[in-house]
């Protein structure tokens, strides 16, 4: 028999131990744990499905545009498709994006929104989805305990072009940039070389005009130089480009005459070449909405006679092209793959592209492998 004594000392010590016991505060905080934990966990897997998914909407928008600089729509598409595959998968998260996820339309910068344009080539919208209607869900882990078993998540990306100034209003060479005396360049114009730009004097300068190349201490000047060129050290800047399209002058001087190329004008009618047989090109020798070729020997120049209106027309030519006095060149593209140094040549008064103020229609293209003069 035990004694009362002890089973009361018994009680008394088995209270006051701390090994092995737990407080229901102590349990209440340790399934609180856990369940952050879990929480915690979801969160962090749901972060990182939400990275890797705006990573491929980003990589795709980069694609679809890059590739529309050169393709149709569709085509563009099917390249940005691939490189979504090759970043998510479909057989480990479904499909993300789809052709019809990808818009091409018009960034417009002052109000930060997004057009879409079916046949525009400067800016693309890429939508990307992991959600329950394409049955690819970010699925969660701890939260299944509490009825919540996915996450619907989309997110978009948007990329526009950027074309430099001198790309559209301006002369841009990978080599020297060499320009003579008496010019006046307002306001909007550029002159970039990724080598140097060399100038003679008497040359003016608008606010806002640009002179750029590598490293401004290579401009080369006579030793009245900024004296005699009044705004040229406001104009000047410093940078390198890659002139992509330097690689592509092949490509576009055969996508001129293809009707299924990108390249190919609209206003042509026919894709059937004309001979020129003179040498000298005279207005009766050009007809609206065709082709003209010219094969030269002996380095030969085609001459653009006085005051001919080149309009609606593509020349090309193997020969140097010389342009004479007076001469107007719209909506036409004038190309050579001559490659000497003086592969166009002009005489003063030469008019590319019609004066409109910059007016939709009348735009100009002169296109040589060579140099002009």
């Amino acid at each position: 028999m035990i004694p009362l004594m002890n089973v009361r000392r018994d009680r008394a010590d088995f209270a006051t131990r701390e090994d092995g016991g737990a407080t229901v505060l102590s349990l209440t905080l340790l399934i609180s744990l856990v369940a952050l934990g879990g929480i915690a966990v979801d969160v962090s897997n749901l972060t990182s499905s939400r990275t890797e998914l705006q990573m491929t909407a980003d990589a795709v928008a980069h694609a679809a545009l890059l590739s529309r600089d050169t393709k149709n729509a569709s085509s563009a598409k099917a390249d940005a498709l691939s490189v979504s595959v090759a970043n998510l998968p479909a057989a480990e998260v479904g499909q993300v994006i789809r052709a019809e996820d990808i818009v091409f339309g018009k960034w417009i910068e002052t109000t930060q929104t997004f057009i879409p344009e079916a046949t525009s080539r400067s800016a693309v919208q890429v939508t990307a989805r992991q959600n329950s209607d394409g049955g690819n869900p970010i699925a969660t882990f701890m939260l299944k305990v509490v009825g919540f078993d996915e996450w619907d998540v989309t997110v978009r990306s948007t990329f526009s072009t950027y074309r430099p100034s001198c790309l559209r209003e301006g002369f841009v060479a990978e080599g020297v940039v060499d320009l003579q005396s008496n010019n006046s360049y307002t306001n909007g114009f550029c002159i970039h070389s990724n080598e140097y730009v060399s100038l003679n004097s008497n040359n003016t300068f608008e606010p806002g005009t640009v002179v750029s190349m590598t490293d401004t201490a290579d401009l080369d000047l006579p030793n009245s130089g900024f004296r005699t060129n009044a705004g040229l050290s406001e104009a000047l800047r410093e940078g390198s480009w890659n002139i992509r399209i330097l690689s592509r002058i092949n490509t576009i001087i055969a996508g001129i005459q293809d009707p299924q190329s990108i390249y190919y004008p609209k206003y042509l009618t026919s894709a059937t070449p004309l001979t020129l047989a003179n040498r000298t090109v005279e207005q009766a020798d050009l007809v609206p909405g065709r082709i003209h070729k010219a094969s030269c020997r002996g380095g030969a120049a085609l001459t653009i006679g006085n005051n001919v209106a080149v309009d609606k027309v593509v020349i090309v030519s193997s020969c140097p092209i010389k342009f004479n006095q007076g001469v107007v060149v719209t909506d036409s593209v004038i190309a050579t793959t001559d490659i000497s140094d003086k592969s166009i040549t002009s005489a003063a008064g030469l008019q590319v592209g019609r004066d409109d103020n910059c007016a939709t229609g009348g735009e100009a293209q002169i296109v040589t492998l060579g140099s002009m003069s």
